[in-house]
């Protein structure tokens, strides 16, 4: 019997939408005991799973497996006549989704004991709602219904079938020309994987740099590698105005009057909150004036039985965020708890080739006095060397005690580093915690291993500790004095 119409309609819990917030939430209640309602009107699984992070990587994953394959012969390795087959590239992706799917199926869910209902829901009271008009009731709600691509509206828009992070999984063929409105990391990720898979791509960027929200010297680096890629990006430019004949391929009038050809038009320039018909200001849910659902620290709404997590509560849009929001709102929702979430300490990478990633403080917000900026280049460091990836670096952002307070790691598979920048960020630890441990040689993380020690060996230079170890030096030259035969 479908959960919409089966006995009890009371649920402990109602969870809507099943991305990556959902999926926790719900999990986590289900862990709990609680009798959870996973509400889904689309596909299990959300955008993650069908429309991002698992068919981005894999896009990725076969567009640098081009780009090696062309790039070779500076290793002595010389390949000839590399071809695309973009339709298995396809395959490869749809593969990659189709292996994941099962994780977030309902039978999945069943062993959580959540019931999943397909639909669309609606608030009808504080305690209330709808799903495809049939009622149900609960004791909490998390809403958790993500964010879908905005597209531009204006002259021409409406006459023309553009691409979003949404549909370009449908392609079945490659563009030879690409356009992509907007340089932030969904348009320079799929913007260069596109290109190295054989499309001529032009990005048209509103900002005067490539990831505007980045490190200007991580902008450049990517910038740098977009170049060797053949990648044409127009700084400072919007597009007013698309003229097409068949829907499909045309041209972008940009501000400047210049005109771009393409035969595939991609729209990444931001995303919106997803609430369709769902009606929160019925069950007393205050949106903010973007139309986010408004949360306080805990992602309570302003009724306080009704929880979001995720994109939809305009948290960082990731899906590591949505997944760990959507746990403090689960949790709160069934254990009366007021967990909060932490914004401090939000990891980012965007995952060009380069890769850039992120946490905590970056250079930009350090301010003199308070705190040093210490860096590792990729250039001495011998894993870069070997593989003759150079360009990168890894920053470390530290406070006048020596305490890790972010940075930025610019490299190949940088996310993967990251990850002991953000564990050091979350526990407060000090680079000479970092630069005590040992580290793996010879290995990328070299370079952030090396700027903790930079900034250890400036402490033993300064201040207290350097008096301390002069005399201790001092001390121990008195003691063992020369030596005898």
């Amino acid at each position: 019997m479908s959960p919409q119409h089966s006995t009890p309609t009371h649920w402990d819990l109602i969870v809507i939408g099943s991305g990556s917030a959902g999926i926790v939430a719900a999990k986590t209640a289900g862990r709990f005991g609680a009798r959870v309602l996973l509400v889904e009107r689309h596909r299990l699984g959300g955008d993650c799973l069908w429309t991002g992070c698992v068919p981005s990587k894999s896009l990725i994953a076969a567009a640098h497996a081009a780009h090696v394959a062309r790039s070779s012969e500076r290793f002595g390795v010389t390949t000839d006549n590399v071809t695309v087959d973009f339709a298995r590239v396809m395959g490869h992706v749809q593969s990659a989704v189709a292996t994941i799917e099962p994780h977030d199926s309902a039978e999945a869910f069943a062993e959580f004991g959540i019931e999943v209902a397909h639909g669309t829901a609606q608030f009808t009271g504080r305690h209330a709602l709808e799903i495809d008009g049939v009622p149900h009731t609960f004791a909490q709600a998390v809403i958790a219904t993500g964010t879908v691509p905005r597209v531009p509206t204006f002259t021409g828009t409406d006459s023309i079938q553009m691409l979003t992070s949404d549909s370009i999984w449908e392609l079945d063929e490659l563009p030879a020309r690409l356009v992509v409105l907007g340089g932030g990391a969904i348009g320079s990720e799929l913007g260069q994987a596109m290109a190295r898979l054989g499309s001529d791509v032009t990005i048209v960027n509103r900002s005067a740099r490539i990831l505007p929200a980045e490190e200007e010297r991580a902008s450049a680096v990517l910038q740098t590698t977009f170049d060797r890629d053949g990648i044409t990006v127009l700084h400072g430019r919007s597009a007013v105005e698309v003229v097409s004949s068949d829907g499909l391929s045309g041209e972008v009038v940009l501000d400047d009057g210049s005109r771009v050809p393409f035969d595939r038009l991609l729209a990444a320039i931001g995303r919106t909150p997803n609430l369709g018909t769902l009606s929160p200001e019925t069950a007393g849910v205050a949106l903010t004036q973007q139309g986010y659902v408004d949360v306080d620290a805990s992602l309570r709404t302003a009724n306080k039985h009704i929880w979001s997590a995720g994109d939809v509560a305009g948290l960082p849009k990731f899906s590591h965020i949505a997944g760990v929001s959507g746990g403090i709102a689960g949790t709160n929702a069934i254990l009366g708890l007021r967990r909060k979430f932490n914004e401090a300490v939000v990891p980012r990478v965007t995952f060009t080739s380069p890769e850039i990633a992120a946490v905590g403080l970056t250079a930009s917000d350090a301010v003199d006095g308070k705190h040093r900026v210490f860096t590792g280049e990729h250039s001495a460091t011998d894993r870069a060397i070997a593989e003759g990836e150079e360009d990168g670096f890894a920053q470390i952002v530290v406070s006048s005690s020596g305490r890790v307070l972010g940075g930025t790691i610019v490299g190949p598979r940088a996310g993967e580093s990251l990850g002991e920048l953000t564990v050091a960020v979350s526990a407060k630890l000090s680079t000479s915690t970092l630069a005590g441990a040992t580290h793996a040689y010879p290995t990328f993380s070299d370079a952030l291993w090396t700027a903790a020690i930079a900034d250890v060996q400036y402490r033993l230079k300064s201040g207290i500790v350097a008096s301390a170890i002069q005399l201790l030096v001092r001390v121990r030259r008195a003691i063992v004095g020369k030596p005898r035969d």
